[in-house]
């Protein structure tokens, strides 16, 4: 077996820290070091602005830079992709057991109390929260003023309401696919691991039948400037999983995908595949930022040695506090006023700091922000080549808020964040005045403000998907064994594969996706 990756190793815990450290992603997701960021098209969506996706260049892909959050979406999120599937179920009772199978979850009694829904031998350490903020608390207690439910566990019974959110963690340090996966298979002599190199395009002979085979690929140094080297194939398959980004990518500059567009840039079609590249979906977020009157939040305890010094001693001996959080500590999947049915439509990520970005410092003020994403967004986008050569990223039209659906339910979103922070139980901790209000400011004030607001400074929260989507039907990319449609030989298992996205964070569903994909490709035929 061959594993191929345009990055490298992170390196050891002591020689790269932050990679491996939960919180260390505020470091990393931006660094050009771990990760390539791809541009993102000005649109009105995103205030014409050219926003960029970063996505993980380094073995483990974006698991090893990502918020952390395991959190599966809700049970009727996978109706439309059973409906996507015939032979092969992916209903939310179908994954499940692909789900469990790769979980190890610890520290709590939960997984063992509810073994339905939860593993606990798997590679992926899940843990609950490790950092109880205070501030959180009296949010989520704010929320259940409004009327919101509460959940336990997003990922059992219950996967609605207000909750604390489970983390990709295992013991002191980050829980990603590399660590969990690869790392203890690492010396089998089956196994080569080929890092620094960036795939060109799949190989593909001869029709052996009625469709040509997936035989190799054809790769370079990602250094750039180096030969042109090939892999072949000796009796197994290409397996695709270079995310929603890369893989409809490199499925055209393989020759699959609209054939004009393939004409256009000088490449031979081989396979006609209109959809490649398209059903692009993201989760777009606005936040409010608001200022505490206390000095409480993260945004003090980074400038103050003796919390520094807490932090790290809470860390090391008992694998807790500001060092284990990730990119939400508590939140809700919730359902706004303007839902179009009885389904969540948005989903609230909060933290006890605040920050323009990940990598910038955070605010000089006690900052708290709680950030709305559009959960089931309508929009659709695109992304095609513009170029045969591999290292010129592709032309990636987001769409952002391109329906009144999606603009509705984000302006909903903000508004209720909004009322959660004036209710009692928060209302107490937010500094006197009028001014309390960081983002978007007390002068946003109508619903068109509001939209205004969030397609000027609004942004992704990194999980685009669907670009190589799974159907039963012919016009879809792979069918529901994750096979390319028009190529023998040749699957995709990543999140492009995904008919719609869920309504919460992807890095669980991606790892469920690859458990099955193993499965198929080991079975060669539909399991029973």
């Amino acid at each position: 077996m061959l594993l191929v990756e345009a990055g490298g190793d992170a390196g050891s815990i002591w020689r790269n820290p932050w990679i491996h450290l939960p919180v260390g992603y505020f470091k990393t997701i931006y660094n050009d070091q771990y990760t390539r960021q791809f541009p993102i098209e000005p649109s009105e969506g995103n205030g014409h602005r050219s926003i960029l996706w970063p996505r993980g260049r380094v073995l483990g892909g974006s698991s090893a830079v990502n918020g952390l959050i395991y959190i599966r979406g809700l049970k009727s999120d996978y109706v439309s992709w059973a409906d996507a599937s015939s032979s092969v179920r992916w209903g939310f009772d179908d994954v499940l057991p692909y789900f469990r199978r790769g979980e190890g979850f610890w520290g709590s009694e939960l997984a063992t109390q509810d073994q339905k829904y939860h593993g606990t031998t798997g590679e992926l350490g899940v843990c609950e929260v490790r950092n109880h903020h205070s501030a959180c608390e009296q949010w989520l207690q704010a929320g259940q003023q409004m009327g919101f439910g509460w959940t336990d566990d997003f990922n059992g019974a219950v996967d609605e309401g207000l909750g604390r959110y489970h983390l990709s963690i295992k013991g002191h340090w980050r829980s990603n696919a590399a660590r969990a996966f690869l790392e203890p298979i690492a010396k089998r002599k089956n196994l080569t691991v080929l890092s620094h190199a960036t795939v060109c395009k799949v190989l593909l002979g001869e029709a052996s039948s009625a469709y040509p085979k997936a035989i190799g690929i054809e790769w370079t140094p990602s250094k750039g400037g180096g030969a042109l080297h090939q892999e072949h194939v000796d009796g197994g398959e290409v397996i695709l999983c270079a995310g929603a980004i890369q893989s409809p990518q490199l499925l055209e500059l393989s020759g699959i995908g609209d054939l004009p567009h393939l004409r256009s840039l000088g490449i031979k079609p081989r396979v006609s595949s209109h959809e490649v590249g398209r059903n692009l979906q993201d989760h777009y977020q606005a936040r409010v930022i608001v200022k505490l009157k206390d000095k409480i939040s993260l945004n003090d305890a980074v400038r103050d040695p003796i919390d520094c010094a807490s932090m790290g001693w809470q860390w090391l001996f008992h694998q807790r506090g500001a060092l284990m959080a990730g990119a939400g500590q508590v939140g809700g999947v919730l359902r706004t006023l303007v839902a179009q049915d009885a389904k969540p439509d948005v989903q609230v990520l909060v933290m006890p700091l605040s920050v323009d970005k990940p990598g910038d410092p955070l605010h000089e003020f006690s900052g708290f922000s709680a950030a709305v994403t559009q959960s089931r967004p309508s929009s659709r986008g695109e992304l095609h080549i513009i170029s045969t050569d591999p290292f010129t990223a592709p032309k990636i039209e987001a769409n952002y808020l391109q329906t009144g659906e999606d603009q509705r339910a984000l302006v909903a979103g903000l508004q209720m964040l909004r009322e959660i922070y004036q209710q009692s139980s928060f209302a107490s901790l937010l500094q006197s005045g009028a001014e309390f209000e960081y983002l978007p400011g007390r002068e946003v004030k109508t619903q068109t403000d509001l939209l205004r607001y969030a397609q000027t400074k609004g942004g992704t929260i990194f999980h685009p998907c669907g670009t190589c989507r799974m159907g039963s039907d012919e016009a879809a990319v792979v069918d529901d064994q994750l096979r390319v449609r028009g190529i023998d030989n040749l699957r995709v298992a990543d999140a492009s594969i995904m008919p719609t996205i869920l309504s919460a964070n992807l890095n669980a569903a991606a790892i469920m996706i690859g458990e099955r994909a193993a499965d198929l490709i080991l079975s060669k035929q539909t399991p029973a």
